[in-house]
């Protein structure tokens, strides 16, 4: 008889698990019994997607995870990077899509708190939130909701915890209708002697339960996250775990403190699978095992069973391994900071997870068979792309009415270029998102450099800790602008150098348990608050129509953007995080559409010299209509991506600068066809395409075409251009051409600034084949910058030098409140619209749809 047969349990408990009745057969064989109830749920939270990544695993092994400054990669709780100076940074980015779907607020508010703990596990202190968010159309009243939950419950966890949420995106698309994505990512700057690793060691060691006390919430959130959302997924909101900012607030304190003591031997978060996942890790990755006593834990309900216990997901918890003799001292710490804190195991020999209660053994399993030795499926993949994909190639442009230079005819009903302008700065995925970003603090710790909606990343100060703090924070000011919105100006201002004097300052103190290493000569006085004020800038990206349409291109240009909105604020882009958000991956075309992207983030990221660091993967992001039919997400392969500025004075945002600033367009030359820089087979690259665009979706209600490819020559090219233009500071603002084009581009650097611009185009009537192709259409390699006009010579002849045949100088920025003007170069009137009319609709595009908070 079958294993299955012979079970304890029915087909259908063993399918409630998210077992199936194969992986059931390998549970039996590998324990050489039978499981019982805390035992399968164990593998059922171990054995999900979510856990242990059977479907994707196979596929992440592509990703280039080595770089010069990669310190800790993949498998650890985030990545660490050396920013140089002796200043590390750990980063991650990670999903709560289920729960945000199933209770928005809680949903979103810890995954908050999950990303958080990830980072100060490390032993890093978090600077810095940003996220990225997908809901479906924002006219429908359940998107209405979810939207104003998830925002609310993410201000909600940040604000209170006083980590500042500087940065994100936020999409709204049909797609995502009945299952949103909520992924956050977490920046930290690390504060221990030595990076904080989650592998158990040291036979005898006691076992610490640190934090909060463990209830009934989040059971089996692990699983929950694994599984397609349905009618009845309302069911599963205990799944959705319930998160205390306040108390968290508190165990960062402590845990960073315990850490700096050196008598912390392995740290773990308990995250999703909660005691299950933290104990069966650490010993896994340490190659030991661990006895955990669940009478030791403390609770905050009665009755509680093992398999309660095992599979909370309940928020503000940490697994640590103590030096034997020294657990007293980490206790003494945390109930300093009223937190719980019990020797709850100890450290085996044999490599096993050892669960006791009440006296008896309550579950024993091989600690690698939940961890790492976990099913994995090779799936098939197609041949050929699905039919989809080849019927969206097949469109053209030409399908499109006939456009002038005045505007197109739309379903019986002729709109100007001046209207198709307003409708997409409505549009709310193009709109401001100040109505998000506004319920956020985003300066608290007050090192925010630039502010949301400023710029096309965030940028942060590294702000050194004491005692050189105090100087660094007199040198460098940031400044809340009115409103809330970046205006003309860089967001810092340093003090006079005669102010200073030259002293050395060490970025770290022995009383800190670090000092600066010596490869890394300390900043003086001086020389930090005048000239080497480091920062890091931050973004979050993904346009996931365009990995739709084609995920291995789409993806590459993902990763592309969020390196050209890292370069558009003066950064070295460096590494990446990613967060994986698909459909199912035992469908064919869902897993076609996971393995592209893959492929096209790997090239992308070895192209780009951005290994990864980590991330997430988060799959059967799908909703079961009415009719059973499973209904998935588009692929939403979500870059997170830091890059380091070394000095904080020269950066720029996309608001023009000064009226009578030159407008230059990088990545397009006047005859881009004829360039020396490109092949024949990569000049389809440098025009602008409609295919997935913003314009042709919002505009005309299509979605197909190919999208935007990229030329990774000319990409890093124009990238190079715009940081050095930066950093030497003749390029005053840069902005990247994305959804809309450069009409959109140019109206968004027109709005921030509050000031207009004459755009003359170097194409005329004769020769342009749709003007709407021109103004709207989208593409790679695309950075507008402004140039001071004493400044023309000496950037021009560097262009001519390092960018040849592929820049044109496109205008001039206009006075104060002056409307945005774009000509052909044979004098005929494209755009003309007004400043006023550009902001309301720009700012207001979202309270409109949904009223004020």
């Amino acid at each position: 008889m079958s294993p299955i047969s012979e079970s304890p349990f029915s087909p259908e408990q063993i399918a409630g698990e998210r077992l199936t009745p194969e992986e059931y057969e390998e549970i039996v064989q590998r324990l050489d019994r039978h499981p019982n109830k805390a035992e399968l749920g164990m593998f059922g939270v171990m054995w999900s997607e979510h856990c242990c990544y059977k479907n994707s695993r196979p596929l992440l092994k592509q990703f280039p995870t080595q770089g010069d400054r990669i310190l800790v990669g993949p498998g650890e709780n985030a990545g660490v990077v050396d920013l140089g100076q002796g200043l590390q940074l750990a980063f991650k980015i990670e999903s709560h899509n289920h729960p945000s779907a199933v209770e928005p607020f809680q949903g979103a508010a810890t995954g908050v708190g999950g990303i958080l703990r990830d980072i100060f596990t490390m032993g890093a202190r978090p600077i810095a939130l940003l996220n990225s968010l997908r809901f479906g159309n924002l006219d429908d009243s359940k998107t209405q909701r979810l939207f104003k939950g998830v925002v609310s419950g993410i201000s909600h966890y940040g604000n209170c915890i006083g980590v500042p949420t500087v940065g994100g995106e936020v999409y709204f698309d049909p797609a995502y209708s009945g299952n949103p994505l909520v992924n956050v990512m977490a920046l930290g700057l690390m504060e221990t002697q030595e990076i904080v690793k989650s592998g158990a060691s040291g036979i005898g060691n006691p076992v610490l339960y640190v934090g909060s006390t463990t209830g009934r919430d989040g059971m089996g959130g692990a699983s929950f996250a694994s599984a397609e959302l349905t009618d009845k997924s309302m069911d599963d909101r205990p799944a959705v775990q319930v998160g205390d900012p306040f108390l968290e607030k508190s165990l960062i304190e402590a845990c960073l403190e315990a850490f700096k003591t050196g008598a912390v031997v392995a740290a773990q978060d308990m995250g999703a699978a909660g005691i299950t996942c933290s104990t069966s890790e650490m010993a896994a990755k340490g190659g030991v095992g661990i006895e955990f006593d669940l009478d030791k834990v403390p609770v905050r309900e009665s009755g509680m069973v093992p398999y309660e216990y095992l599979l909370s997901e309940s928020q503000e918890r940490m697994l640590f391994v103590a030096q034997k003799g020294r657990e007293q001292e980490l206790i003494d710490i945390f109930h300093r900071w009223g937190l719980h804190a019990v020797v709850a195991g100890t450290v085996i020999e044999k490599p096993i997870v050892r669960i006791l209660f009440k006296g008896e053994i309550a579950a024993e399993i091989t600690a690698t068979a939940l961890a790492d030795n976990t099913p994995i499926y090779h799936r098939e993949l197609l041949t050929e792309p699905p039919e989809y994909a080849k019927k969206a190639w097949e469109w053209t442009a030409d399908s499109l009415p006939e456009s002038t230079v005045t505007g197109i005819k739309i379903n019986g009903n002729f709109q100007t270029w001046n209207q198709i302008l307003l409708q997409l700065l409505d549009t709310p995925t193009i709109a401001s998102k100040r109505w998000v970003y506004r319920q956020y603090d985003h300066q608290v710790q007050n090192n925010t450099v630039v502010l949301p909606g400023g710029a096309d990343a965030a940028v942060v100060r590294l702000r050194p800790l004491e005692p050189c703090q105090s100087s660094l924070a007199n040198g460098l000011e940031v400044h809340p602008f009115a409103k809330g919105d970046l205006q003309r100006k860089n967001a810092v201002s340093i003090a006079s150098e005669s102010k200073q004097e030259e002293e050395v300052i060490p970025l770290f103190t022995k009383a800190q348990g670090r000092q600066t290493p010596k490869k890394y000569p300390p900043l003086s006085k001086k020389e930090a608050p005048m000239g080497m004020i480091p920062g890091v800038a931050a973004t979050v990206d993904c346009n996931s129509r365009y990995v739709y349409l084609d995920p291995y291109e789409g993806a590459k240009a993902v990763v592309a953007e969020a390196a050209r909105n890292l370069s558009c604020v003066g950064a070295e882009p460096i590494a990446v995080t990613d967060n994986l958000n698909f459909g199912s991956p035992e469908k064919p075309v869902g897993y076609w559409q996971l393995a592209s992207a893959c492929h096209g983030i790997a090239e992308a990221c070895r192209e780009l010299g951005t290994p990864v660091t980590g991330g997430n993967v988060s799959l059967y992001n799908e909703t079961v209509d009415a009719g059973g039919n499973p209904v998935p997400i588009y692929p939403t392969p979500v870059i997170g991506m830091v890059g380091l500025i070394p000095d904080l004075k020269k950066i720029s945002g996309q608001a023009w600068l000064k009226k009578g600033d030159l407008i230059y367009l990088l990545g397009i030359g006047e005859s881009s066809q004829n360039s020396e820089l490109l092949s024949e087979n990569s000049k389809m690259k440098t025009s602008p395409t409609l295919g997935g665009s913003e314009y042709l979706a919002a505009i005309h209600g299509i979605v197909a075409g190919k999208p935007p490819r990229i030329d990774f020559e000319l990409e890093r090219k124009v990238q190079s251009v715009c940081r050095d233009g930066i950093r030497s500071g003749w390029v005053g603002s840069a902005h990247d051409c994305a959804e809309g084009g450069m009409a959109i581009a140019l109206a968004e650097c027109c709005i921030s600034a509050k000031m207009g611009a004459e755009i003359h185009l170097s194409c005329n009537s004769a020769n342009v084949g749709r003007w709407d192709e021109m103004l709207f259409g989208e593409m790679g390699n695309c950075i507008i910058v402004s140039v001071a006009p004493k400044n023309q010579g000496i950037w021009e002849a560097y262009l001519q030098e390092n960018l040849p045949k592929m820049w044109q100088k496109i205008g001039v920025v206009g006075g104060a409140d002056s409307p945005m003007r774009v000509v052909s170069a044979d004098n005929l009137g494209l755009i003309e619209v007004g400043m006023g009319d550009m902001r309301d609709r720009f700012y207001n595009a979202i309270e409109r749809r949904i009223g004020s908070v």
